[in-house]
């Protein structure tokens, strides 16, 4: 006959046969690698995904694993269904209680927009950060690629991958041969800010079959001053902002008749969200800007 020391034993043993049954087995994963080659072990199930940056959104939503998006960052607008995302932060700042409290399995993140250190924080928490790095059109593609493999939709982001894929090589033949063009393409103001050799614009004037002046400079946004510029001496600005601030760019190089982009009357304005977001719809924008160029070519 069992006696009461004897009944306490085994009741006490009963939490941890049930633990090792069923519910406290660890959740069963697989690993995957993202843009930066780095191994993320994710959940097997994966569709608790938290993207921190408006390009990962999108790309996501182009991967087919929108259903699984439960949080992003202010400014996801693409596609129109990314609105409907709570939002759990924005460039400077992010709720990492509401973001603990969604519960994502994996974090998406761009490499060349979230912060490092709050990249390394997030992983402290014991969350799978996933990293989204695209330097240069053609990697678009293959980036969606991985992310369907990462999400669990490899197969709706292969679909999605494979026509990206298409209309970039549709764009690269329609502007190959065509006469060259020397473009700065202008970001901000006093300082101004331009773009470097590793940035994605800089690829995409390629693919115009245009060159960007400041292509030898490695940084992907880099300063520089109005004379290093002027003594470029472009066949083109474009002006990337928004109204009024671009009308207030444009007047200030007018102010320079000598030079040739002003002399052609080729001092352009160019705002376009796509481009700037740097999601999937970056390739179509790049079609626009294209376009853009050609028309300088034959005013």
């Amino acid at each position: 006959m069992t006696g009461p020391h004897g009944l306490a034993r085994r009741f006490s043993a009963l939490p941890a046969l049930l633990c090792a049954a069923a519910a406290c087995a660890a959740p069963a994963t697989r690993e995957v690698r993202d843009d930066t080659g780095a191994t993320v072990s994710v959940p097997a199930d994966n569709c608790r995904l938290v993207s921190l940056a408006p390009g990962t959104t999108a790309m996501l939503f182009a991967a087919g694993a929108g259903k699984c998006l439960v949080g992003t960052i202010a400014h996801s607008k693409e596609p129109l269904e990314a609105a409907s995302v709570p939002i759990v932060g924005d460039a400077e700042t992010l709720d990492f209680e509401q973001l603990l409290a969604l519960r994502p399995g994996v974090v998406v993140v761009a490499v060349d927009v979230v912060q490092r250190v709050r990249i390394d924080r997030i992983r402290a928490l014991g969350i799978p950060v996933y990293q989204v790095h695209v330097t240069s059109l053609a990697q678009m593609p293959e980036s969606l690629r991985r992310l369907g493999a990462m999400a669990g939709t490899a197969e709706a982001a292969r679909t999605r991958a494979a026509a990206l894929a298409a209309e970039l090589d549709a764009i690269s033949g329609r502007y190959r041969g065509r006469a060259p063009v020397r473009v700065l393409y202008q970001i901000w103001d006093r300082p101004i800010y331009t773009i470097g050799g590793k940035h994605v614009i800089n690829d995409a004037l390629q693919v115009c079959g245009a060159s960007n002046v400041f292509a030898e400079l490695d940084t992907a946004a880099p300063a520089v001053t109005r004379e290093a510029a002027i003594l470029r001496d472009p066949d083109l600005i474009l002006v990337s902002a928004p109204a009024p601030s671009a009308q207030e760019w444009v007047a200030e190089w007018r102010r320079f008749p000598a030079l040739r982009a002003v002399r052609d009357g080729r001092v352009e304005i160019y705002a376009d969200e796509r481009m700037d977001r740097m999601g999937p719809s970056v390739i179509a924008a790049t079609g626009s800007l294209c376009e853009l160029i050609d028309r300088t070519r034959n005013p």
